[in-house]
């Protein structure tokens, strides 16, 4: 009998749904391969659980919050449990973007302009009162505002005018305590899965390019059938396609990613890649974006779950 994997799915957070769609496949590619497989849906029972059955691994198949954020990967340490996908530290930072972007930026990472307002920075500070300083600090609109911690593009609004920035920001804080707000810029959206080999080391898959029938890849648009087209690999110069990759592998290094990352980006009018966020546990459902770039790369779906899953029993604790 091969090893016996707990596939971690589901729990609280606001991307329960699509967690739930991505562990029932990641499942199901395990049992074809023949691993014991202990499907979880993350509940107040989990460590118990855990505990009892002593799974070789687990896959994290969570999204959103306590599954990107460091949490779950800290208490699987504690319980001495490997795990798929980036540790604790990796994770937290990915997951805050704006402080991932103080670290692209940094780095020397293209990305676009950007400032983070706390509901701290209205509450107690007058932070409103401001804001019509906003595009000096950016850039002239259109902007985007969204969630400094969240995924599948919840709450994210883009604004073309000065008189919506103002319910865009309460929207996005209405998420979490820090919204960023970005220049918008206008170009392919692309998704850029990473993997690693056998040794260790970033192998970037064909980027994925995003075509909203909306303008705006927000929740709908990446999970209502007909609303995006997507054209794998990108429709790229080769010298951005070069560029491309070259960024997608530093970002996953420079987080200190492991096993499998996605890092968003979009190419300005000057063909300049410039890096948004990067994802620590990429959607694994029959329309997620890293499954579509794997089969361009000719790789199957269980191929990709096998390659994480292998590399987590082979690191251990």
């Amino acid at each position: 009998m091969r090893e016996k994997i707990a596939v971690l799915m589901g729990g609280r957070s606001l991307e329960r749904e699509i967690s739930l769609a991505s562990g029932k496949r990641v499942t199901e590619a395990l049992a074809e391969r023949e691993y014991r497989v202990l499907a979880l849906d993350v509940t107040p029972d989990l460590v118990g659980t855990l505990r009892a059955e002593r799974p070789d691994a687990c896959y994290i198949a969570l999204h959103g919050k306590y599954g990107e954020d460091g949490t779950i990967q800290e208490l699987l340490e504690f319980l001495r449990i490997p795990y798929t996908g980036p540790g604790v530290t990796a994770s937290a930072l990915a997951w805050d973007k704006s402080v991932a972007k103080r670290l692209f930026a940094e780095a020397g990472i293209p990305t676009p302009a950007w400032i983070t307002l706390t509901a701290d920075a209205f509450k107690e500070m007058g932070a409103a009162t401001a804001l019509d300083l906003v595009p000096r600090a950016v850039g002239e609109f259109p902007l985007v505002v969204k969630p400094s911690k969240q995924g599948s593009a919840l709450g994210l609004t883009r604004v073309d005018e000065a008189d919506g920035l103002a319910e865009a920001l309460l929207s996005a804080l209405s998420f979490g305590e820090a919204a960023i707000v970005e220049k918008w810029i206008e170009g392919p959206e692309l998704a850029v899965s990473v993997l690693e080999d056998d040794e260790g080391r970033p192998v970037v898959l064909p980027p994925v390019e995003i075509v909203a029938k909306s303008g705006l890849f927000d929740f709908s648009a990446m999970y209502t059938a007909g609303e995006t087209d997507y054209y794998v690999p990108a429709r790229l110069d080769a010298h951005v396609m070069d560029e491309v990759v070259r960024l997608a592998r530093r970002v996953h290094e420079l987080l200190g990613c492991r096993d499998v990352s996605r890092v968003d980006m979009v190419v300005s009018a000057d063909g300049m890649p410039q890096v948004l966020e990067s994802n620590t546990s990429p959607g694994m459902t029959e329309i997620s974006l890293l499954p579509m770039a794997a089969t361009a790369a000719d790789m199957t779906f269980q191929d990709v779950v096998e390659r994480v899953v292998r590399s987590a029993l082979a690191r251990g604790c």
